[in-house]
């Protein structure tokens, strides 16, 4: 009978102990590791290296950073099946920074201070980089902007650098195209998102290289990226009677404005920016998307071995041709990926601290040459990109809208 009265507190103790831990790991918080593997910057031991991920996966931007998540998750399974970091996994942590600025700092900081990761790529948009990237440059933690062109990236700090070519180098191509395909072109009315820093920097580019190749600039209207009515704007520029309209918005507002000017009879080329630049605008627009020019960074038709074989995975998964926005999410982990092989070649991650390792690892990201899904590409000292190759594609929607493709202009 004592025996009992002893066993079974034990036995009750060891239930309680065994629920406690059960329910702690449960609630472990996504994205996040019990492991110790941020003591040593998550290279000792075989631990996995933290590599953070920043994308809008909710708000009215999800429609690019779910493509951009895609893309990495991709990288991941494909670079650990390669052997990882000379025999070390990567394990992306992955925060969402929804649509604003807000978001984006307080997934920057989580991934920072709690994930320890050793470096980040994001955020989905250029208005958050400018308020979320310089928290990451005082923590000395390196970032690769997957998706923002806007004008001074590069320049808000020392460890900040980006994958995707400005919007100064890529978006002329679809206005000089336009022109190709319609010599006839004389007037040109702009539109652009005036609450988006991309596209306030974006228009700009587009504006100047209006004028530059004679064309008349009718008019500019604004908007915000949450609108959902653009009467007002579109009849104000159909009232001009312009032959080509080049909107810089996102893929939610922008393919509905491009709907509506499609609905009140406007007949001319359409040129979307970069934020219409993936494959969820044809569900916004449907059959009325077709047509619309976008200047691209990247073709899934690339003949490259790394592009290839981007390509397959992505397409064994999506059953459809891989978008910009995924391709540079991929890139920006490759970047990592090779930079940490690199760096761990002439030194052992074990042996530095997470500080020396984020320092040591910026350094060589910028000194490193990539062979991406995007092309060649390599970084100035600044951090900017340096990429050859650009295209222009142009939508082709089926005849009952329900599906569409890019198809890659010469």
């Amino acid at each position: 009978m004592l025996r009992r009265r002893v066993i079974l507190p034990i036995l009750a103790s060891l239930f309680t102990f065994v629920l406690v831990v059960a329910c702690t790991q449960a609630n472990a918080p996504t994205g996040t590791s019990t492991s110790s593997a941020g003591d040593s910057g998550g290279a000792a031991g075989g631990n996995p290296i933290p590599i953070g991920i920043a994308v809008a996966q909710t708000s009215n931007v999800a429609l690019l950073g779910q493509e951009q998540v895609v893309g990495a998750k991709i990288a991941e399974e494909y670079f650990n099946q390669e052997g990882g970091v000379n025999g070390t996994p990567i394990r992306l942590v992955f925060q969402d920074t929804a649509g604003d600025e807000q978001g984006a700092i307080n997934a920057f900081t989580t991934l920072i201070t709690q994930d320890k990761v050793v470096g980040i790529v994001g955020p989905t948009l250029s208005q958050q980089a400018f308020a979320a990237d310089p928290i990451a440059d005082r923590a000395k933690v390196p970032v690769l902007a997957p998706s923002n062109t806007a004008k001074g990236i590069p320049q808000i700090g020392e460890y900040i650098a980006r994958v995707s070519a400005p919007v100064a180098v890529v978006a002329p191509n679809a206005v000089k195209t336009a022109l190709k395909i319609d010599p006839n072109i004389k007037k040109a009315a702009v539109f652009f998102a005036q609450n988006d820093a991309f596209s306030k920097s974006e228009t700009e580019t587009f504006q100047k290289t209006v004028q530059e190749q004679g064309l008349e600039l009718v008019t500019v209207q604004k908007f915000q990226t949450t609108d959902t009515d653009f009467q007002a704007q579109a009849t104000n520029a159909m009232n001009l009677k312009p032959d080509l309209i080049v909107i810089s918005g996102l893929a939610a507002d922008g393919g509905n404005l491009v709907k509506q000017l499609r609905e009140l009879g406007f007949k001319g080329l359409i040129i979307g920016g970069n934020g219409l630049n993936t494959s969820n605008v044809f569900s916004v627009c449907k059959q009325l998307c077709d047509g619309v020019l976008i200047a691209q960074a990247y073709s899934p038709e690339l003949t490259s071995p790394i592009n290839q074989k981007f390509r397959e995975a992505y397409k064994a998964q999506n059953k459809k041709e891989p978008p910009q926005f995924s391709a540079q999410a991929f890139t920006g982990v490759q970047v990592f990926v090779e930079a940490l092989k690199a760096l761990d070649t002439k030194t052992k991650l074990s042996t530095l601290s997470p500080e020396q390792l984020r320092t040591e690892l910026n350094t060589q990201i910028l000194a490193g040459k990539y062979e991406t899904p995007l092309g060649s590409i390599s970084f100035d000292p600044e951090g900017e990109v340096n990429q050859s190759q650009f295209y222009v594609a142009q939508i082709k929607m089926e005849q009952d809208g329900s599906n569409g493709s890019f198809k890659f202009l010469n």
